[in-house]
């Protein structure tokens, strides 16, 4: 049952995405919310200039309609033949619903994010300030509706073992969804990137579910798989649409919620290696800057900046950062199916 609920929903989430494009982007050219290009960034780039962006919103509508579909029939299935008692089932279920919604609080601020850099006409939003405020406020939110589920503060810590960290597990955890969420953010800077990593992302999520016979978390990574699907047949070089921070910040959300959700935000740190390095670029490239008054260490970041300013083609960067994350995830399933990194439900 879980097999089949999987198929539809990645068939949903892809099918509602690839569709809703036909005429959303024509929409959103007619009311003229096209991005506008960084004048630092590659000089090639000023073609792009009037793209349209917001494009998330179409992906969030494909996951949003295919969990409405899977998810109902799913746990009305499961409540008759589930082995789990109530209080297991509730945690579940909110770790998968409240996963989904904490995603698209973080899509709203980008969205109010990408409202003000249209209506402003240039490539300038919400301060750095108010952002990370209202993604605080997302992820604590997100993290106290799994506490009053009766989530659990023990974690993972590599050669340690299972670690009750009290009250720092909370802390730690939000300081990780906001910073992980910023990283996906930073993903986002070439035609198709985001999206191809992401994809990824969430298929060895789906995978790591499916094997650890979560059902609800495998629905939720195969519909954002499905739904980053959809998107790029829009957003491959040439993109005729960007997803803006609307997207993007949903794709960090949707990221975390997937760890989170599995038990397992250890796995973070492997698979997302290409969201963390492409923030760690930009803060190594600000701090060298810095102590340099002025000097580089990339010549442009985030890194797959780097990587064009060296001469690879926007399509081969999003090969490359794919293929990184595919080995990183095929790793993180067997360290999981062979138990050296531990389950603990």
């Amino acid at each position: 049952m879980i097999g089949i609920w999987t198929v539809i929903a990645a068939v949903i989430g892809f099918g509602v995405t690839a569709i809703l494009g036909k005429w959303f982007i024509p929409f959103l050219r007619k009311v003229k919310f096209g991005q506008t290009i960084r004048e630092e960034g590659p000089k090639w780039h000023a073609k792009k200039d009037g793209t349209p962006t917001m494009g998330g919103i179409m992906f969030i509508i494909g996951i949003a309609v295919s969990l409405a579909v899977c998810l109902t029939v799913f746990y009305i299935t499961q409540a008759n033949s589930s082995s789990l008692g109530i209080a297991e089932t509730t945690l579940m279920m909110v770790k998968v619903i409240g996963g989904f919604l904490m995603a698209v609080a973080f899509g709203a601020v980008g969205f109010i994010d990408d409202y003000i850099k249209v209506v402003k006409k240039r490539n300038l939003g919400l301060t750095a300030w108010q952002k990370l405020i209202l993604q605080f406020v997302v992820a604590g939110a997100y993290l106290l509706s799994i506490f009053l589920a009766g989530g659990s503060s023990e974690t993972i810590i590599p050669f340690v073992g299972l670690v009750d960290l009290g009250i720092a597990y909370w802390i730690l955890a939000a300081i990780l969804i906001v910073g992980m969420v910023n990283a996906v953010n930073f993903t986002d800077g070439i035609d198709g990137l985001n999206g191809s990593v992401s994809f990824f992302v969430c298929i060895f999520f789906m995978l790591i579910a499916s094997f650890l016979s979560m059902g609800g978390m495998s629905i939720l990574a195969v519909a954002a798989a499905g739904g980053c699907m959809g998107f790029l047949l829009w957003n491959f070089n040439p993109a005729k649409v960007f997803m803006g921070d609307t997207g993007s910040l949903f794709l960090g959300g949707m990221v975390c919620a997937l760890a989170f959700g599995t038990n397992l935000p250890i796995l973070l740190f492997p698979l997302g290696i290409i969201y963390i390095a492409e923030i760690l670029s930009v803060v190594l490239q600000v701090t060298y800057f810095k102590l340099t008054h002025g000097k580089r260490l990339f010549k442009m970041s985030p890194i797959h900046h780097h990587f064009e300013m060296c001469g690879w083609g926007e399509m081969k960067i999003c090969i490359v950062f794919s293929g990184v994350t595919i080995l990183m995830g095929i790793g993180c399933v067997f360290l999981v199916l062979y138990g050296v990194v531990p389950y603990y439900g």
